[in-house]
């Protein structure tokens, strides 16, 4: 094929791989939906039967607090079927991005982030890898919901808002270890987005758990989540794998990039600061959960805010913030 035909399956693969992340997100979404539907008849239900006088004496009962004992089978059969529908629609989504980030590297017969548009799409291919890879080895499907509203919001936005057409690159980019840099720091990148997202729900996950203890209940959809003590774990794992790749793709091989690029390995342009203050907070992040045994929700809190930090760079640096690294104004 000519590379205006790879063009143009580009450009109609990575719209539709937007559609089915957005019904991916919707499934995920019902199932959220029946999670708290389920917990809020349950409610109701124990409401009617304490107001009728058949309340067992006490309030006691032998079901645990955290599980309503009026929740029906038929409840949790269709959150199953809808996470399950969310994952195959992602995998479906994942495909049909994989094939729209390669052809967009074969219309462009080089690989393909040499702008804001390339980047986004391919940073974006990296979250779902990651989430994907995750997926199989710490059951994460309870993750759907953020991983695909991001990919979704960020293709969405990339094919309306950031598009350029395919092209050649400037002389500066044609560097092997430009390929490097930006491949590490996008599944870096990814794995920051799924930990970041462990660690909001751990939060959410925590926060139920310790009104469970107060006497309180847990709708069935955050019931579904791991312990708290779990996310927090798996959050740790998917950090520590993505910080020493950051690392090395951020603060060697982009130095290295920049050095053949502009005379010079570091000129403390916008990207780059930012870049190493997104290390910085990972680093305290691993330090104080490895030296000052830092778990739970200080630690979370920390993975968060390098998340955000993150998302700046990605996103404020690149597109407000002028410097030779970023895209605001081209």
């Amino acid at each position: 094929m000519s590379v205006e035909t790879y063009a143009q399956v580009s450009n109609l693969l990575i719209p539709t791989a937007t559609v089915v992340y957005a019904l991916a997100m919707v499934s995920h979404a019902i199932e959220w939906a029946l999670g708290r539907a389920a917990v809020a008849k349950t409610v109701k239900q124990e409401v009617l039967v304490a107001s009728s006088g058949e309340a067992v004496s006490g309030g006691t009962s032998d079901a645990p607090a955290d599980v309503p004992a009026a929740e029906e089978p038929a409840s949790t059969e269709r959150m199953d079927a809808a996470s399950r529908i969310g994952l195959l629609l992602t995998w479906l989504g994942f495909v049909l991005h994989l094939g729209g980030v390669v052809t967009r590297g074969l219309a462009a017969e080089r690989v393909p982030w040499g702008n804001m548009y390339e980047f986004s799409i391919t940073a974006s291919l990296a979250v779902s890898i990651v989430y994907l890879v995750f997926v199989q080895r710490y059951k994460l499907q309870w993750l759907g919901l953020g991983v695909t509203l991001i990919v979704a919001g960020v293709l969405g936005l990339a094919s309306l808002a950031l598009y350029t057409p395919a092209g050649p690159l400037v002389p500066a980019l044609h560097s092997y270890w430009l390929v490097i840099h930006v491949a590490a720091a996008a599944i870096s990148g990814g794995a920051f987005t799924v930990g970041g997202l462990i660690s909001v729900l751990y939060l959410v996950k925590a926060r139920a758990e310790r009104r469970v203890l107060a006497g309180g209940t847990m709708s069935a959809a955050v019931r579904r989540l791991p312990s708290a003590e779990a996310m927090d774990g798996t959050a740790y794992k998917v950090l520590a794998f993505a910080f020493p790749l950051w690392t090395f793709g951020v603060l060697v091989a982009g130095p290295i990039w920049a050095e053949y690029a502009w005379g010079r390995y570091w000129g403390w342009d916008p990207k780059e600061v930012w870049s190493l203050v997104t290390w910085v907070v990972y680093a305290a992040y691993l330090h104080a959960r490895a030296t000052a045994g830092w778990r739970g929700r200080r630690a979370a809190t920390i993975a968060i805010v390098g998340w955000l930090v993150f998302i700046f760079n990605f996103v404020g640096v690149n597109l407000i913030v002028s410097g030779l690294h970023s895209y605001a104004g081209v």
